[in-house]
């Protein structure tokens, strides 16, 4: 098997593997109607109290949840924040499914954590607000050991909420970390993840209970998030404005073209994996692009790329099959800010990987340059990763010439 199929493999495995473990994940996906609860491997009917507690959450929701249908903005960060709180005002600890709004009765959640602690016995209910439906958890602890039965319910075309799985298992896992985050993790069955694993799937849960400044909540979905760490090394590497250093420009076109124009970018790799696609950009869109973001100058620029000045142009091949990346990440977390004299905004973040059990993977500070009009620029980053750790092994840099070459041999277009 040559090295191209042996990459064609490899991705499509990790791509089917990561489809199958999501039916344990946190996202659970649609199944059949019918009400299960799993647990050692057993399966016997959802009680009664689960109905009634369904149908006592979809009533404190209701009217928000037709709001958010009639001006189709179900999933929205506002409509989540209002069903947060709602819940919260009728006594139910509640976070969203993106940790992106502070928990409610954070301090139910708080003393529950002392119980598992002191091996006491306790129980609380978490409800996560997903963009069609909840999660609803039913945590009990004795003697330090802590159970979870897992629920998921999704809006049905009437507005009430459906039980759709039902899973229970013990805490293999459980730590509340010094960054405010309740991470728990078990083993849930399903037939496809056993057949392809022939093993239980493991469910990782982690759950932001301390508050955030919300300061930091809009330095984050404004300079942060749009980028995040997928197929880009904006944050992954160190550079500043007078060394770009290793920073991947073509990435950096693909992630900025989008937040400028507000669609995405035209230039798309082949639909035949077994061709190489190159284009040759505008040497004006290029620039203008990424002039908006970077205060750099055309020629210092052109040398961190292929620039072909007879056409006035940048070459530019997309991403393709084989440059793909592992698809669980990381996502990132602004946990402080400074700002400084110049106006400059420096960013304190930590990258928190759920599925990794991890509230801080690796960190990075990154400065701001807030512009007029609501634009701004990047200025610098530096990235902290413990020593020895190697906590970015799924990014994936473009392939350079001599291995698109490799790949694609003479397959170009």
């Amino acid at each position: 098997m040559n090295e191209k199929n042996r990459r064609y493999l490899l991705f499509a495995m990790i791509s089917m593997i990561m489809m199958i473990l999501t039916g344990c994940s946190n996202e659970t996906p649609e199944v059949s109607d019918i009400e299960i609860t799993q647990t050692d491997n057993k399966v016997y009917s959802s009680d009664e109290n689960d109905s009634a507690d369904a149908e006592r959450i979809k009533e404190i929701l209701s009217d928000i949840y037709s709001e958010a249908v009639d001006t189709n903005t179900l999933g929205s960060l506002d409509m989540m924040r209002r069903m947060v709180i709602r819940l919260g005002e009728s006594g139910y600890v509640a976070v969203d499914s993106g940790n992106q709004i502070d928990m409610t009765q954070a301090e139910q959640a708080l003393a529950f954590c002392k119980a598992v602690d002191e091996k006491k016995t306790a129980e609380l209910t978490i409800i996560v607000i997903m963009e069609m439906g909840i999660r609803k958890f039913d945590l009990k602890t004795e003697v330090g050991n802590v159970t979870i039965v897992r629920g998921y319910y999704q809006y049905d075309q009437n507005g009430s909420l459906r039980n759709r799985s039902t899973v229970s298992y013990p805490a293999d896992f459980w730590q509340y970390t010094e960054e405010g985050y309740l991470m728990f993790e078990g083993s849930c069955f399903s037939d496809e993840g056993y057949v392809l694993t022939l093993s239980d799937t493991p469910e990782h849960t982690m759950l932001r209970i301390l508050p955030l400044d919300e300061k930091c909540r809009e330095y984050n979905r404004k300079y942060i998030l749009p980028v995040g760490y997928e197929l880009n090394n904006l944050f992954l590497c160190n550079w500043s404005e007078g060394d770009f250093g290793d920073l991947d420009f073509y990435d950096l076109f693909d992630r900025f073209y989008p937040m400028m124009h507000s669609r995405q970018v035209p230039y798309v790799a082949d639909e035949n994996l077994e061709v190489g696609a190159v284009y040759q950009i505008p040497g004006e869109l290029f620039e203008n692009v990424i002039g908006a973001y970077f205060n750099i100058d055309s020629e210092t620029l052109r040398s961190k790329t292929i620039y072909i000045s007879e056409l006035a142009a940048y070459e530019y091949r997309p991403r393709g099959f084989y440059e793909a990346e592992y698809p669980d990440i990381a996502y990132p977390e602004v946990v402080d800010y400074t700002k400084n004299e110049d106006g400059t905004v420096v960013l304190h973040i930590n990258a928190v990987y759920p599925n990794g059990n991890m509230s801080k993977e690796f960190s990075h500070t990154t400065v701001i340059r807030p512009l007029k009009e609501d634009s701004f620029q990047y200025v610098s980053n530096e990235i902290i990763i413990p020593e020895g750790d190697d906590s970015i092994w799924w990014h994936s840099n473009r392939l350079t010439e001599e291995e698109w070459r490799e790949v694609y041999g003479g397959n170009g277009s």
